[in-house]
C-alpha cells in the first residue's frame, strides 16, 4: 500500500514558476490525489480481502458470496427506523414476503474504485488543457528572475528583455488569460457535473448525505438512525435459486455481511465535505474573476496588493494603458518576478510604453 500510495507524492512538488492560482491547483492537484488515494485503498480492500462475506446454509459460502457480489444485494428501507434486536436482526434487515417493490437494491460497490478513478482523471483535465494552452510562456519570459540572484549585467539584459517583449506583445494576451479562466469555470462545471452524478449513481441520496450525518446528533434517539448505514449498509441480504433434488426450485435466503461498506461511507463522507467546500470556492474565484474582467478600477488595487513596493500611481497607470489580457500577464509576472525586479519592470514599461504612445503622436 506504502508503494501503490507514495508514487501520488510526485502531483505535490512545488511549482518553480505559477501558471496559475491555489484554488486552481486544490481542484486539479489535490482532489486528483485525493479522488486516486480513495479508489487505490478502496481497490486493495476489494480485490486483496473479503469485500463480502454470506451466510447461508445447504450450498457452497463461496458460490453465494461470489454470486452476491457479482449481482446484488438488497435491503428493506421500512426496516432501518425498527429496534434492532426486538423488531429487526440488523438495520434494514426484514422478511420481505415477496414483495419486490419494497426491496432497495445495491449494486454500486463493485463499481466505487473504478467511478472515483474516472472522477480523479476529470478533476486532472483542466490542468491538463491549461497545460497545454500555456505552453511554457511564464517560465520562458521570466528567464530566472524570480529568484533574482544573478550578475547585474545579466539582470539588466533579462529585463530589458521582458520589457521588449511586453511592448512587442502588447494586446495579444487577450486569448491567453481567457483560457485560462475559461479552465477555472470548467472547474466549476466538473464538480456540480460529479454532485450530479453521484447522486445519481447512488441513487439521489449523495446530495443530502452529509447534511444527514451533520443532523444525527440532533435527531432524538427513539427516531435515530444512521444515514451512512441507509446509504452503505453493512448487512444486507440476498436470494440465491438452485434445482433442489426432485428438480424443483429452491429459494435460499443469506445474510451478507459487506465489511467494504465501512470504508466507503468514511470515503464519500470526506469527500462530500471537500465537495461542497471546493464549490464554494470556485464561485467565489468566478465572482473575483467576473469583477476583474468587469471593473477595471480594481486591478490597480489588485496589482499593488500583489506587490506593495509598486507605487499605487505606476499600479494604476499600468492598468489604464493595457488591456486585460496584458493586465493578466502582468499580475502573473507579479507572482513569479522577485519583488523588487517585478517593481523596476513595472515602472519602466510604463516608462516605455508613455514614450511609445508619443512618438506615435
Amino acid at each position: 500500500m506504502y508503494k501503490l500510495l507514495g508514487g501520488l507524492k510526485d502531483y505535490f512538488k512545488l511549482q518553480e514558476i505559477q501558471i496559475d492560482n491555489a484554488v486552481f491547483r486544490l481542484h486539479n492537484v489535490f482532489t486528483t490525489v485525493l479522488l486516486l488515494t480513495c479508489s487505490l485503498i478502496i481497490t486493495a480492500t476489494q480485490y486483496v480481502g473479503q469485500p463480502i462475506s454470506c451466510i447461508v446454509t445447504g450450498i457452497p459460502t463461496h458460490v453465494v458470496n461470489t454470486f452476491c457480489w457479482i449481482s446484488s444485494t438488497f435491503t428493506m428501507p421500512d426496516a432501518f427506523r425498527r429496534q434492532v434486536g426486538l423488531d429487526v436482526a440488523h438495520p434494514g434487515i426484514a422478511n420481505d414476503f415477496n414483495d419486490e417493490d419494497a426491496k432497495k437494491y445495491y449494486t454500486y460497490y463493485q463499481w466505487v474504485c473504478f467511478v472515483l478513478f474516472f472522477q480523479a482523471v476529470a478533476c486532472y483535465t483542466p490542468k491538463f488543457l491549461w497545460d497545454s494552452f500555456e505552453g511554457g510562456l511564464l517560465r520562458t519570459i521570466v528567464m530566472g528572475l524570480n529568484l533574482g540572484i544573478c550578475r547585474e549585467e545579466e539582470k539588466k539584459a533579462k529585463k530589458k528583455v521582458l520589457i521588449d517583449y511586453m511592448l512587442q506583445h502588447l494586446k495579444r494576451h487577450k486569448l491567453y488569460a481567457i483560457r485560462y479562466w475559461g479552465c477555472e469555470f470548467l472547474c466549476f462545471v466538473n464538480i456540480v457535473i460529479q454532485l450530479w452524478l453521484m447522486n445519481k449513481f447512488f441513487d439521489g441520496e449523495f446530495m443530502s448525505y452529509g447534511l444527514r450525518v451533520m443532523r444525527l446528533s440532533e435527531t432524538p434517539q427513539e427516531n435515530r438512525f444512521d444515514p451512512m448505514v441507509y446509504v452503505f449498509p453493512r448487512v444486507t441480504k440476498c436470494i440465491f435459486h438452485k434445482y433442489g433434488a426432485s428438480g424443483s426450485i429452491q429459494k435460499h435466503d443469506s445474510l451478507c455481511i459487506l465489511p467494504l461498506n465501512i470504508v466507503n461511507e468514511k470515503t464519500y463522507i470526506f469527500i462530500w465535505f471537500w465537495y461542497i467546500i471546493l464549490a464554494i470556492l470556485l464561485v467565489g474565484l468566478i465572482f473575483y474573476r467576473v469583477m476583474i474582467i468587469t471593473m477595471p478600477t480594481v486591478r490597480a488595487r489588485i496589482l499593488n496588493a500583489r506587490n506593495r513596493m509598486v507605487p499605487r500611481e505606476v499600479a494604476k497607470s499600468i492598468s489604464n494603458k493595457v488591456d486585460i489580457g496584458d493586465w493578466w500577464i502582468i499580475y502573473m509576472l507579479g507572482r513569479n518576478l522577485d519583488p523588487i525586479i517585478f517593481k523596476d519592470v513595472l515602472t519602466e514599461l510604463t516608462k516605455s510604453i508613455d514614450s511609445s504612445k508619443r512618438e506615435k503622436n
